[in-house]
């Protein structure tokens, strides 16, 4: 089917108190395994494409990009391409061609009036385009010289009132919050800051983001959803299950050569890993009510 958008699929997910997952792809069997995934429970998906898988693609997003649209539109739930933690302007601004409907631009690094000018700014642009923009804010720097601290870093925490005043100064149509998760977990150890979401979505009229979802136990991710979380996002956790697929079939299999072979393994593994978070997840049917 045509690919649909990541603004329609979050709109869904508020309108019935659930989440839309949205994982991040690196290879052709990253796409595969996600579409496959949420096939396998006729719910739609979010293909992302981050910053940083582009700058492991020689830094070409149309090749990947490409691929994830065709795979998409032979898919039998809806699926949407977002390209995600994008810093680069020049990035941002090959997303529509590529296919694109949303994006996620990343100045959460920066002071926070600087964050503002660069997110309203990217805003202005990505809505011209008719792209869904999220941002992110995480805990501002310190009178005493402390840098800001993004979303997904350990200890950050978004201040309600402040993220109030972003998300409306800056035009944002989601945003990404820092409520006790960090990037690149390999262990399900974290734990949601709970009465600070509870704070969060009552400040604010835009859906919610949580990035770093893959450190999580499933109660807390379904916690999490309760809690106002309507998108969630999922990278970590895909490469640990192929990887792992990966080096099983290898230590077995000591003579394989073909490529296919734990290829076929770490995607099946993937698929499977799909299946279980969007389950975690919650309900939200592959197509309107």
């Amino acid at each position: 089917m045509p690919l649909t958008t990541t603004g329609d699929l979050v709109s869904r997910a508020a309108a019935v108190r659930s989440a839309v997952a949205a994982f991040n792809i690196i290879t052709l069997e990253h796409v595969e395994a996600v579409i496959a995934g949420a096939e396998s429970v006729n719910a739609p998906v979010i293909l992302q494409v981050s910053e940083n898988a582009v700058k492991f693609r020689y830094g070409r997003l149309l090749p990947l990009a490409r691929a994830a649209v065709a795979a998409a539109e032979r898919a039998s739930v809806p699926v949407a391409l977002h390209l995600d933690h994008v810093k680069s302007d020049a990035l941002l601004r090959q997303a529509p061609d590529a296919g694109f409907g949303s994006v996620m631009y990343d100045a959460a690094g920066l002071p926070y009036a600087e964050n503002l000018a660069a997110t309203r700014a990217a805003a202005d642009w990505a809505h011209a385009q008719g792209l869904w923009i999220e941002a992110e804010l995480g805990q501002i720097g310190g009178k005493d010289g402390r840098p800001p601290l993004d979303a997904h870093a350990p200890g950050a925490r978004t201040d309600p009132d402040q993220a109030r005043a972003f998300v409306a100064d800056s035009g944002v149509d989601a945003l990404a919050v820092a409520i006790g998760t960090s990037h690149a977990m390999t262990t399900r150890t974290a734990a949601v800051d709970q009465t600070l979401l509870k704070r969060l979505s009552a400040a604010l009229d835009v859906p919610l983001v949580l990035h770093g979802s893959s450190g999580l136990p499933d109660a807390e991710l379904a916690a999490a959803v309760t809690g106002g979380i309507t998108k969630v996002n999922v990278g970590t956790a895909l490469n640990i299950a192929m990887t792992g697929a990966i080096r099983e079939y290898l230590a077995t299999h000591p003579e394989a050569v073909d490529s296919r072979g734990y290829l076929t393994v770490g995607r099946e593994a993937m698929t499977r890993t799909v299946a279980s978070i969007i389950r975690t997840l919650g309900p939200l049917p592959a197509s309107r009510p």
